[in-house]
């Protein structure tokens, strides 16, 4: 697997400065536990070895939602609770960024091409809620995550897809030729 972003890197700075300007701007929820584990979030999936960190058993990247949901059921493939808990987690971080990110990639799920890829009938949305609020639960049984973290993730899971919407248009933005003369005359 790839290794991690130092927590000095630029990116996690650049990452972070949009992520809560998007959250408290637009949003008017300046969070700052939740605008810091988005953009963490969102530094961690620069790298797809950690967008697929998860493995099944054979060692091989799990990369559709069933799949993970299934990987995190104890009565099926999950060895452990600390297995569920960390696959809910990814479940949860995956939607989130996938939903917020890249609807594009979601309604093209839908669409008659992909009617036979394994997520076609996956909400992203509830499964995110759903896997957020789970690992609030197993946290809240004596493990070291934040269970009220994870619980705020669950219940404004669509407030965090939106405000990654926004960070998704400042990103846009700042590709624009226009943006970027814009940018070259006033730092040049």
């Amino acid at each position: 697997m790839g290794t991690s972003v130092s927590p000095q890197h630029p990116l996690r700075q650049f990452f972070g400065a949009l992520t809560e300007r998007s959250f408290t701007e637009h949003l008017g929820w300046p969070d700052l536990n939740v605008t810091s584990y988005v953009s963490n979030l969102l530094v961690d999936f620069t790298s797809t070895d950690q967008l697929y960190k998860i493995r099944d058993r054979q060692e091989k990247p799990v990369e559709t939602v069933v799949d993970l949901l299934y990987e995190s059921e104890v009565l099926l493939d999950a060895q452990s609770l600390e297995r569920e808990r960390d696959v809910h987690r990814h479940i949860g971080d995956f939607t989130l960024f996938m939903a917020g990110l890249f609807p594009e990639y979601l309604r093209r799920l839908k669409s008659a091409g992909l009617i036979y890829h394994k997520d076609f009938l996956v909400d992203y949305v509830k499964a995110g809620k759903r896997s957020y609020g789970i690992v609030a639960q197993i946290g809240d049984h004596g493990a070291e995550i934040d269970p009220p973290l994870f619980r705020k993730l669950s219940e404004n899971f669509e407030l965090c897809v939106t405000g990654l919407g926004f960070v998704r248009s400042d990103l846009d933005r700042m590709q624009d030729p226009a943006y970027q003369r814009a940018r070259d005359l006033l730092l040049n």
